[in-house]
């Protein structure tokens, strides 16, 4: 996103936990490598940050050298990780109060929009203020969409990606009973995809799972961690979530199995142990 931003022309300062990802950037795309958030805030006209959870996003911007301490007013900050939508109204309560203007805007596309530069945007804050630094969201997105309010744009992307999980461990359910009963997996894929089944997402997964290829774009630890905040927010507005709690613990299985790393659609490796089979393409 960062070296998007970049080769865009923008004038980029960069900082990261791990430092040589940043020094790296810097060096390959011009950009300016900064000590702390604090120093990537001073002089910034809209800041983007991208981190693991809550309490990483709440320590990047309001911690001790935090952009918080940095930021000028009319600054915006626009946190594109994905964490509580309350924890994120509080974030930008507390930016408010220093004349810094907030965005929640998490983002969904995984490695191959990030790279590309074709991520999908779900904002909340104020319309206005997303407008004046729509100009920078365009290097790095093709699709924005204004959700609302304060943790509007979590709230969206918690749902969207809580069907993802749950349309994942379906398909894992479907593709294990149909190899263990003889259907050919290629052949099952065929049948999903020219009836009602049909899904985008197991489109995209499935030929990584014949391939056996589990290789990261979206980590189990990390759908792990956005269900259990969909629960939270479930909770929080009284909605009951029972297949999403199932779904959470399947993701929870796998972690506990030594997957957590791996791509999510290695979750199927936990039914597939407990079944006996192993689907594999021809």
């Amino acid at each position: 996103m960062a070296r998007n931003l970049l080769r865009a022309g923008h004038e980029v300062a960069l900082w990261s936990h791990t430092a040589e990802k940043a020094v790296r950037l810097a060096g390959e795309e011009n950009g300016i490598f900064r000590q702390t958030p604090r120093e990537v805030a001073a002089d910034a006209e809209c800041v983007f940050v991208c981190v693991g959870n809550t309490e990483m996003s709440r320590q990047v911007i309001l911690g001790e050298e935090g952009l918080i301490e940095g930021a000028t007013q009319g600054c915006v900050v626009a946190d594109a990780s994905t964490i509580g939508p309350s924890a994120s109204r509080k974030i930008g309560e507390a930016l408010a109060a220093r004349g810094v203007d907030f965005l929640d805007t998490p983002c969904t596309g995984s490695v191959g929009g990030a790279e590309g530069g074709t991520l999908m945007f779900m904002i909340g804050g104020q319309g206005e203020v997303f407008q004046r630094v729509k100009p920078f969201y365009e290097a790095m997105g093709t699709r924005f969409y204004h959700c609302g309010g304060p943790g509007m744009g979590l709230q969206a992307k918690l749902s969207q990606n809580l069907i993802q999980a749950n349309l994942l461990i379906a398909f894992n359910e479907c593709m294990v009973l149909a190899a263990k009963g003889g259907i050919e997996p290629e052949l099952m894929l065929e049948i999903l995809d020219n009836s009602a089944a049909k899904s985008g997402l197991v489109s995209f997964k499935a030929p990584y799972v014949l391939r056996r290829d589990f290789s990261t774009k979206f980590s189990n630890k990390l759908m792990h961690k956005d269900l259990a905040l969909s629960l939270e927010s479930g909770f929080e507005l009284g909605v009951p979530l029972t297949l999403t709690g199932l779904t959470h613990q399947i993701f929870q299985t796998a972690i506990s199995s030594g997957l957590g790393d791996e791509d999510m659609c290695s979750t199927i490796k936990v039914l597939e142990e407990l079944a006996g089979v192993e689907l594999k393409g021809r």
